[in-house]
């Protein structure tokens, strides 16, 4: 006998707002990639540097010439039509999912949280047969559907309801809701924009505590049938909101139009006024048993590692342990100044800037980030070697603020970053004080 659950999962549903979410989503990502094309950020961020940060596991991924770089994205943007069109739709899936990982690992510099968000909405077009309804494919093949199990549906929702929660949860420390930092350098500079400008620079706080309920909260409004109106007039004006006042890129849009995945399956068809589509085909066949074990362990997963910074780290904001792929949205402002100091073999010690070797994107990265400095250290260490057997001692002097707190010292500076015994201390503790606070006059 198939369990109640199962049976729900399978009952199916109009596929009007899964053809819509791929659509959207697919003319989005092609949007994006050609503007990236278009304004000169490949050579800003790709061709320009002469060392690349890279991802622990990740250092083989290659940084093609400028001319591969143009192909890549050039098959970026047809991947990303091809699903919006449903046009060879798994292979257009795996090539834009491929792709635009590609370009991601590249250098971590580049880290964005809507970039994570476009490759784990990607792998989900691979997953789901997202091509089978309302696309070229089905109209080829003669072999279109207009239902979809509903599972396929909870599998968005889920995926972006796990972004607002964790983003939310992230935002539950001192800093944010006692102190309104960084919300409050922020406002500060953005005090000059019309009507919001005054309102916002004078009230961080407030700022603060409504972004942290709105992520914990938005998905459950969303959910319920009741709400769900209002809750999409939410959306749209947080994100409207942060998008005039902050530079975080196709972040708004993207959440602002998969979060219309939790309207009615129907609801594409009500906004054309299509007649109403009666829902008679039989329940789905059930997954293999290995695909729902796997997809289970991968939503696990996407609950379970925005939390590793519990575990692994002391403090987030500080050491950065945990901070990337969790949903961690704008909630640190870190400025610092580093030099590294080359012991030469003759004893004598090398002040070095890293401003010789990396652009000034990478050195705004790296100036508050534990992880890309000691990366850098072993870059330094390298070329001092000068092809000698032994890499000179590299340490450094990383003063950092943050969220506008005075510099205080990042990095131990009488620890060798070559040679870091396992378990050795090299991160300071973080600031006990805290931020600095505002005040306008």
């Amino acid at each position: 006998m198939i369990p109640a659950s199962t049976t729900r999962a399978l009952r199916p549903v109009d596929a009007a707002s899964l053809a819509a979410f791929r659509i959207i989503f697919g003319l989005l990502m092609a949007f994006s990639m050609t503007r990236y094309l278009l304004t000169g950020w490949i050579e800003q961020v790709l061709v320009e540097p002469t060392y690349f940060f890279k991802y622990p596991g990740f250092a083989w991924v290659p940084v093609p010439d400028s001319a591969g770089l143009y192909a890549l994205g050039i098959l970026v943007v047809l991947g990303a039509l091809g699903i919006a069109a449903g046009l060879f739709y798994r292979l257009s899936a795996v090539v834009f999912l491929f792709g635009f990982s590609w370009f991601q690992l590249m250098d971590l510099t580049n880290y964005l949280n809507h970039y994570y968000l476009a490759c784990v909405l990607g792998f989900w077009c691979v997953v789901l047969p997202l091509g089978r309804f309302y696309s070229i494919d089905a109209w080829r093949r003669g072999d279109g559907v207009q239902t979809a199990p509903a599972w396929w549906i909870w599998a968005l929702r889920f995926q972006i309801a796990v972004v607002y929660f964790s983003a939310g949860v992230a935002k539950i420390n001192p800093d944010w809701l006692l102190h309104g930092q960084p919300m409050g350098i922020w406002m500060q500079a953005r005090a000059d924009l019309p009507i919001i400008g005054a309102w916002v620079s004078e009230f961080p706080r407030a700022m603060s505590w409504m972004g942290c309920l709105y992520d914990l909260t938005i998905a459950g409004w969303l959910l319920w049938p009741r709400t769900r109106k209002f809750a999409y007039v939410a959306v749209l004006a947080f994100h409207g909101v942060t998008q005039m006042l902050f530079d975080i890129g196709m972040f708004p849009l993207i959440m602002v139009t998969s979060t219309l995945i939790f309207f009615e399956a129907d609801w594409p068809r009500r906004l054309l006024r299509r007649a109403s589509l009666s829902i008679t085909r039989p329940a789905f066949v059930p997954p293999r048993r290995w695909a729902v074990g796997a997809l289970q362990v991968f939503c696990i997963f996407q609950l379970l590692f925005p939390l590793r910074c519990h575990v692994l780290g002391e403090n987030v904001l500080w050491d950065e342990v945990g901070m990337r792929w969790s949903w961690r949205v704008m909630l640190r402002e870190k400025m610092g100044s580093i030099t590294y100091r080359v012991e030469a073999p003759n004893g004598r010690e090398i002040h070095v800037n890293p401003k010789r070797y990396l652009t000034w994107r990478q050195m705004a990265e790296m100036s508050g980030q534990p992880g890309m400095i000691r990366q850098f250290a072993h870059h330094v260490a390298n070329d001092y070697a000068a092809g000698s057997a032994m890499r000179p001692a590299v340490r450094v002097d990383a003063l950092v603020s943050l969220n506008g707190r005075r510099p205080t010292a990042l990095i131990d500076p009488t620890v060798d970053l070559i040679r870091l015994a396992p378990g050795q201390p090299w991160i300071m503790p973080a600031p006990a004080q805290p931020p600095l606070q505002i005040v306008r006059r």
